[in-house]
């Protein structure tokens, strides 16, 4: 498992991480047992990135990792989280004592002195902007609350927006093979600035694990299910804003365009994790199995796998069928 440089932390974590947002909600259920056998799986397979959120089963999943890691000392991961979700998205609401009782009830959720990585959590874009939300973060890790901090986000413009920002550690952004605006318009601009990019919905929400069709079903309290028009949330985070029926045509030629002995899941982690400037890659897992099998896709980052000729049905699949369906500001 390759490690790369955390930022300016210090810090390194692993190619592929784990996300962790199936163990708090909106996946459908997933007991407390499956949860630690997930976590157990991927580091046992070398992952040292867990990313989380307080608003995930309103910390259920902050409270799982929490548990899990407590049960192996010395375990080596980095655990990211997110804050700012569990408020209405004002930009009023982004003040230094909110930042610090969610920073604090992260800290309990996680039984830790200090969270690793905090991220706002796809903040309102007045608050990427606002010189007052980078000062209040920096007087968190003054103050020892958080060691470092960085910003999810939706849209690439948000993200440019705050990449220049000096104390930033990280940015999380989607990127996929459904995603690819972010490659030629931001990862430059992050390498420039030495910030971390964290890939996230890299598999747009299971469209390319090559399980699904079109008569799939999801369970009522999974948001594939409830927010395919965005009813709930940003629409971009349920496969990655793409209509279920373009999204499973461009997961199929994908496939078909593979050696046999290599899974579109496995391939498409391997490339995302091979764009010059991706840090890591965070897909989720609902057992030990799948999360064993997405830290084993950092195995066809330096062999066995053409990445060029992937990377060139990506690109011919994208300009086909996915670009007129992406929204632009995505």
């Amino acid at each position: 498992m390759p490690a790369r440089p955390l930022g300016r932390t210090g810090r390194t974590v692993s190619a592929i991480g784990l996300g962790t947002w199936q163990l708090g909600a909106d996946w459908g259920d997933v007991s407390e047992a499956d949860a630690a056998a997930v976590l157990s799986a991927s580091v046992d397979a070398g992952v040292t990135l867990f990313d989380t959120a307080d608003v995930y089963g309103d910390g259920r999943s902050e409270q799982l990792i929490g548990r899990f890691l407590a049960s192996r000392p010395g375990h080596g991961v980095t655990v990211a989280t997110k804050m700012g979700r569990r408020v209405d998205q004002d930009a009023a609401n982004y003040t230094l004592d909110n930042f610090r009782a969610w920073a604090d009830r992260s800290r309990s959720n996680l039984g830790v002195e200090s969270l690793d990585l905090v991220q706002l959590h796809c903040p309102p874009t007045a608050v990427l902007e606002d010189d007052r939300t980078f000062d209040a973060l920096d007087t968190l890790v003054d103050d020892g609350v958080i060691a470092a901090y960085g910003a999810s986000v939706e849209t690439v413009a948000q993200a440019l927006a705050v990449v220049g920002r000096p104390g930033l550690t990280n940015v999380q952004i989607i990127v996929n093979p459904f995603r690819l605006k972010p490659l030629d318009e931001f990862l430059p601009a992050a390498a420039d600035a030495g910030v971390a990019v964290f890939a996230r919905v890299p598999l747009a929400s299971g469209l390319l694990s090559g399980r699904y069709t079109a008569e799939t079903t999801f369970p009522a309290d999974d948001h594939r299910a409830y927010n395919r028009e965005g009813a709930a949330f940003d629409r971009g985070e349920t496969f990655s804003g793409v209509d279920l029926e373009i999204g499973l045509a461009a997961a199929h030629e994908l496939a078909a365009a593979l050696p046999p002995h290599i899974s579109l899941p496995a391939a498409t982690l391997a490339w995302i994790a091979s764009r010059p400037g991706i840090t890591s890659v965070i897909p989720g897992a609902r057992t030990p199995s799948q999360a064993a099998a997405n830290a084993g896709a950092a195995a066809l980052i330096d062999r066995e796998f053409d990445l060029e000729r992937f990377d060139q049905a990506v690109t011919d699949v994208y300009d086909r069928r996915l670009r007129a369906a992406i929204h632009p500001q995505w």
